[in-house]
């Protein structure tokens, strides 16, 4: 159980920089990218390829960001430049980059289980410099042991999706990155200002699809291949990941948000390797787990936020009706008052 979670935790850490991507093209750009289960694999797809052929894995991960970045700047020209509506491009993009993709590792599936990876390269890193044992007796110290063979993977990730979360942020302040939130908040305000939405839109998807992209090759590396069905549904993972980290973490800030986003990546992972866990649900009714899960982030904000209006109105009936019974009661009395001092 505690590998389990360890491993869901592991992989929702990478998971979250793809998550990273789509919160910029659904929630900074509001657009409804289809590209993203299409980026994905052709990440996996060229850092795959590449390791193979032997490059450098850290030199084909960049390349793969770069190939993702691309993707994403074509979908924004079809629909910037082509008028194509945003949902359609994205679905074009989608069905074209499975393709690119096919041609790009030449058959469907690419292994990679005795090549030097990103993750090989690092583990061999941290069991030379003695980091390995070191945190391996940390977590034994408080009953935490044999939860991984190494810790390369949870740290090194870690601290990237940190770094691109930070620089996420920081992006998103500077005038560019200001101008990115204005384009998905009101195109014609910004329109306004001379601004040029187009080349702000095609800007946001490319580094949208950059992200996925490196997501992609990570993910490939870490399961050791790269297969052209791995994007299937990855829009609705993306998607789950944000909205569980909203319900969860809040929206307060640019920084609170994408920190939501990072963390609904990792508890949605921890919440499908729960699930998976249960003795009649299988491997493949992992779509089906997204499915519910999403509609249960969807669905429960709205039901709960109902019942507090509900309640609310409530109260505020009961305070009127206890005003008018007070005001009343007053004239009653008021009235009597004044009929007993005219008797008198």
């Amino acid at each position: 159980m505690g590998s389990a979670m360890f491993g869901a935790v592991e992989s929702g850490i990478i998971y979250a920089i793809m998550a990273l991507g789509v919160y910029l093209s659904f929630r900074i750009l509001d657009f409804p990218d289809l590209t993203v289960d299409g980026s994905f694999v052709t990440g996996a797809a060229i850092a795959a390829i590449l390791i193979v052929n032997g490059t450098n894995p850290f030199f084909a991960t960049l390349i793969a960001i770069g190939v993702g970045f691309l993707a994403g700047c074509v979908t924004g020209l079809l629909h910037t430049k082509g008028k194509i509506n945003p949902l359609l491009a994205g679905i074009l993009m989608m069905i074209a980059l499975y393709s690119i993709n096919l041609r790009i590792m030449g058959r469907s599936n690419v292994p990679l289980l005795n090549e030097e990876s990103v993750f090989t390269k690092l583990e061999g890193f941290f069991e030379a410099s003695g980091l390995d044992p070191l945190l391996s007796n940390l977590a034994s110290s408080i009953g935490l042991a044999n939860l991984t063979s190494t810790w390369s993977v949870l740290i090194s990730m870690l601290l990237v999706t940190t770094l691109i979360k930070i620089l996420t942020d920081l992006f998103l302040r500077t005038q560019i990155g200001l101008a990115l939130r204005a384009t998905g908040d009101n195109k014609r305000m910004i329109r306004s200002f001379s601004a040029n939405t187009d080349q702000f839109t095609i800007l946001g998807l490319g580094l949208s699809n950059a992200l996925v992209a490196l997501a992609g090759a990570l993910i490939a590396q870490y399961s050791s291949f790269a297969d052209v069905g791995m994007g299937i549904g990855m829009i609705i993972i993306g998607l789950a990941s944000v909205i569980i980290g909203e319900a969860i973490f809040g929206t307060r800030t640019i920084a609170v948000t994408t920190f939501a986003v990072v963390g609904g990546a990792i508890v949605y992972r921890i919440v499908v390797s729960l699930a998976l866990r249960v003795d009649f649900l299988e491997t493949g009714d992992m779509k089906l787990i997204t499915a519910v899960i999403v509609i249960a982030a969807l669905v429960l904000p709205q039901l709960i936020d109902g019942q507090k209006e509900r309640n609310r109105k409530k109260r505020k009936r009961l305070q009127q009706e206890l005003k008018l019974k007070e005001m009343k009661d007053g004239g009653e009395e008021y009235a009597s008052t004044k009929s007993n001092s005219q008797s008198i």
